[in-house]
């Protein structure tokens, strides 16, 4: 019968050892769905498989500069979406902090009807809460959001996304 597996056994699942974070916005004549796809492309993520996990950062990470993705590349990411019509103003954003234990850190998400301003209030009231729950002390909460005011007979799309790596 083989042995299981150790509970620190890191080969079973894949830890990111690397992120980078990223932002776009984009206004579409024509929809929505192109809306987004350019805020993708503006952030350098259009071309790869995204798939949307929570929002932890793994002990060890380290943040690096926003780096090329093969086109087609299965990519984990933390992405904050928030699409509007015209005449409206929309905000997306992701805050970011590591534990001041050096244990990992975390992510919050989040997008909102309104100004950069009011979304990253929201955003520190978010890492404020994740560190209560958890009864953990954070280190400076870094932001990355995106505004867009949207012109009349338009659709509009901000996103931010912190993108996993191996």
């Amino acid at each position: 019968m083989p042995a299981a597996p150790k509970s620190d056994d890191s080969s079973l699942v894949p830890i990111p050892s690397r992120f980078f974070v990223t932002s776009g916005r984009a206004i579409n004549k024509t929809s929505e769905l192109n809306a987004f796809d350019l805020a993708l492309l503006k952030a350098g993520i259009g071309e790869q498989n995204l798939v949307s996990v929570s929002s932890i950062l793994p002990n060890g990470i380290k943040q690096i500069e926003r780096k090329p993705i093969p086109m087609g590349a299965v990519t984990h990411c933390v992405l904050a979406r928030h699409a509007g019509g015209e005449g409206e103003v929309i905000s997306a954003g992701i805050a970011y902090s590591f534990r001041a234990d050096g244990k990992g850190g975390y992510v919050a998400e989040g997008h909102l009807h309104g100004t950069q301003k009011a979304l990253k209030e929201f955003l520190r009231w978010r890492m404020e809460e994740i560190a209560h729950f958890r009864g953990v002390e954070l280190l400076k909460i870094n932001y990355r959001t995106e505004e867009l005011s949207i012109p009349m007979d338009h659709y509009g799309v901000c996103i931010a996304a912190c993108v996993f790596l191996r």
